[in-house]
């Protein structure tokens, strides 16, 4: 069986890395596209430098150097290695993931399918390339948990056991895209957000993996979103609610739950 031909977008940190390498295993992977949000614009600065939009940044920005001391998401997806690329060969670099050089990159490779992990939000032309379309990996279980901090919001809602990530094909909507595949990870008592995201996405790697091997089998996957459920932004997660979870997970919010490994993959219609 000949493997997928596919162009891989994704971010840079170590959890989009590991992805990245899975998926090199799966298939033949043409490029890796990473942005570097090099592009600049007076109309970005400003917007970028208004009071409000300022302070939230920098309360995310603190709040992140807190929580990732210690290169503890490094350490949990390489343990001692560097969280490197196994084929930096293949990489290309780009200002926007919506930049013309990565749809010329596309026509030009022709890839059978464009696998994304972690970059900004897909529009325009880029949409339509692929011949078997656009996946992305999600960190929420789509529909009901759409958008940013899915694992936060599912902890906030004291509903952990909608805690997960979704393979989906890419839609002009956020998150809305023909589901393929639901990941919910192992419940442990001792879990924390960061730690639970991302058993997340180690387990949908190699869901994300075996995606590949069913695409080049011809097998149809994909089921339309059963209604349109919720969007979260970054902007919704304060203080409060960062507090408001603290508390529930010391107060046992996972403690007795006997959820372990759950995969569900969607057919197609």
């Amino acid at each position: 069986m000949d493997k997928l031909r596919i162009l891989v977008l994704c971010g840079r940190s170590p959890r989009h890395l590991y992805v990245a390498n899975t998926l090199c295993e799966a298939a033949e992977v043409l490029a890796i596209v990473q942005e570097t949000g090099g592009e600049w614009s007076a109309r970005k600065v400003l917007k970028k430098l208004r009071p409000k939009s300022f302070f939230r940044k920098l309360w995310r920005w603190l709040r992140d150097r807190r929580r990732y001391t210690g290169n503890r998401e490094a350490r949990f997806f390489f343990a001692d290695r560097d969280p490197v690329l196994d084929h930096p060969e293949l990489v290309k670099e780009v200002p926007h993931i919506n930049h013309p050089e990565v749809v010329r990159l596309a026509d030009e490779l022709e890839p059978d399918l464009i696998a994304v992990f972690g970059t900004s939000l897909i529009r325009g032309e880029l949409l339509q390339k692929g011949r078997l379309g656009m996946v992305n990996l999600h960190g929420g279980l789509s529909p009901e948990y759409r958008g940013a901090d899915c694992t936060f919001w599912a902890l906030y809602n004291t509903e952990p056991e909608k805690i997960g990530c979704t393979l989906h094909y890419i839609d002009a909507g956020i998150d809305t895209g023909r589901l393929i595949a639901h990941v919910s990870p192992e419940i442990r008592p001792d879990a924390d957000e960061l730690t639970l995201f991302w058993c997340s996405v180690k387990e949908s790697a190699q869901v994300y993996a075996e995606l590949m091997q069913r695409l080049a089998q011809g097998e149809l996957l994909g089921a339309v979103q059963p209604g349109k459920g919720r969007l979260y932004q970054v902007k919704q997660r304060g203080l409060r609610e960062e507090q408001a979870v603290e508390r529930m997970l010391r107060d046992g919010l996972l403690y007795n739950l006997d959820l372990g490994l759950r995969v569900r993959w969607f057919t197609a219609e």
